[in-house]
């Protein structure tokens, strides 16, 4: 499970069309472009796969790296492993109250169309624990034990349903199928309509113009549906509480008040959180055994290997590529000096293929020692609280796949989402082939 968004309008340089997309042609090898012209956030870079060398660059060159735009004013790109968890842990320094993905400078206005809405990720102390405390219990340990079983039905009956010799988008069948499932349980929403969380999270996440949304206009529409079919919900939990994330809301002594774009913005984070890093994650765990063939056939030599195997997929693939930071006053990281309101983004992407702490990062090794270690859960005040959910999920896709198929196999061309924040997949063709 991971974290959400801010739906404010994305700066203007990262979206399709924009100057930063401008560059037509073939993207430049990293080692040929000038250090300073180096852009992580560029989409282009994640949906055609490229972003790996450019980040190895800044790893070895700049690991604190500068950019500056007229939309997002100052902003600092983390590369390494150190910088970023340090950044992460210090939630005094750093602040998430202006939002989690590049945005704009704190110290201007948000364009006219844009949603303020509030999330306890993208809150300080203490508003943040007691918001995070009144939804945890959902994923309590004894919540999850009680939920094992449930979710290993309904994989082992989305699995049994796949069809053999037949080519099929592993993304639509399996990955969103499972997480909107889930979903649907951790709200106890109508079952009938699940869809429409995954379309909510979409729209969270998407650049418009990026395949999902047109325009802020229509995500500002469709958020705004999302309220009300939920404040729908929220009433009738408030008279017959079932205890899902809404009833706890709902009764929750610091919730129960919320203002309608505060309970707007805790959901998003909950849709989206239940959403991006499971599914995604279902999806890299079968293109990075493809890539890497030994490492599916020691898997099922050794069965056992599953969990930290789990930890590693999540590393490899790293479902949120970064999240961002707001320096509360002037300080230095890494040796740049950094000025109070600059935006840090804590590249997880990069720092889980720091060579430094993960040797040969760029392969997946399914026993990989130290595979835990990986930043895509965070650290600190923000770290996913539904990483457990997530492991778990994970866990119980591989057990029941090795029971079932000799193998998955990736046939055709795989299409990434377009953007730099949800590092994931919109198509993965496969095959499989059944015991």
């Amino acid at each position: 499970m991971s974290e959400a968004i801010d739906t404010s309008p994305a700066p203007e340089f990262v979206r399709p069309g924009s100057e930063l997309d401008k560059r037509k042609g073939p993207i430049p090898a990293a080692a040929d472009m000038p250090l300073e012209e180096i852009n992580p956030v560029w989409n282009r870079l994640f949906s055609e796969n490229r972003m790996l060398e450019y980040f190895e660059r800044l790893r070895r060159e700049d690991p604190v790296h500068f950019n500056e735009s007229e939309v997002a004013g100052r902003y600092w790109s983390l590369t390494r492993y150190e910088e970023i968890k340090a950044v992460d842990t210090d939630h005094k320094n750093f602040s998430s109250a202006h939002g989690i993905t590049l945005g704009f400078p704190i110290d201007q206005p948000l364009p006219e169309g844009a949603l303020d809405i509030s999330l306890f990720i993208a809150m300080d102390q203490p508003k943040h624990d007691v918001q995070r405390k009144t939804v945890s219990p959902v994923v309590s340990t004894r919540n999850l034990a009680a939920m094992e079983a449930l979710i290993r039905e309904r994989t082992c009956e989305v699995l049994d349903s796949l069809p053999e010799g037949e080519t099929f988008n592993w993304v639509d069948l399996v990955s969103i199928e499972l997480t909107t499932r889930m979903l649907a349980t951790l709200f106890d929403f109508p079952y009938e309509e699940r869809s429409k969380l995954t379309r909510w999270s979409d729209v969270a996440t998407a650049v418009p113009g990026g395949g999902v949304i047109d325009t802020e206009e229509q995500r500002r529409e469709e958020l705004i549906a999302c309220l009300v079919y939920f404040t729908q919900i929220w009433e009738e939990r408030k008279k017959n509480p079932t205890g899902d994330f809404v009833s706890m809301l709902a009764h929750g002594e610091e919730t129960k008040d919320m203002e309608p774009l505060e309970f707007l913005g805790n959901l998003i984070l909950l849709i989206v959180g239940g959403n991006d890093t499971t599914r995604n994650s279902m999806s890299g765990g079968v293109l990075a055994l493809n890539e890497f063939p030994s490492e599916f056939e020691k898997l099922k030599n050794d069965p056992s290997l599953i969990p930290n195997m789990v930890a590693e997929v999540i590393r490899w693939q790293t479902p949120l590529a970064y999240m961002r930071r707001t320096a509360n006053s002037d300080c230095v990281v890494g040796d740049k000096n950094i000025k109070a309101g600059d935006q840090l983004l804590m590249w997880y992407v990069s720092g889980n293929r720091d060579e430094s702490v993960f040797e040969r990062g760029e392969e997946l090794i399914i026993d990989r020692e130290n595979a835990r270690n990986h930043l895509s859960f965070g650290f600190g005040i923000h770290r996913c609280m539904g990483n457990r959910l997530a492991e778990m999920q994970l866990r119980v896709l591989w057990e029941e796949i090795l029971k079932r198929f000799e193998n998955i196999e990736v046939v055709g061309e795989v299409e990434r989402t377009f953007s730099s924040f949800v590092k994931g997949y919109t198509s993965l063709p496969v095959r499989v082939t059944r015991k």
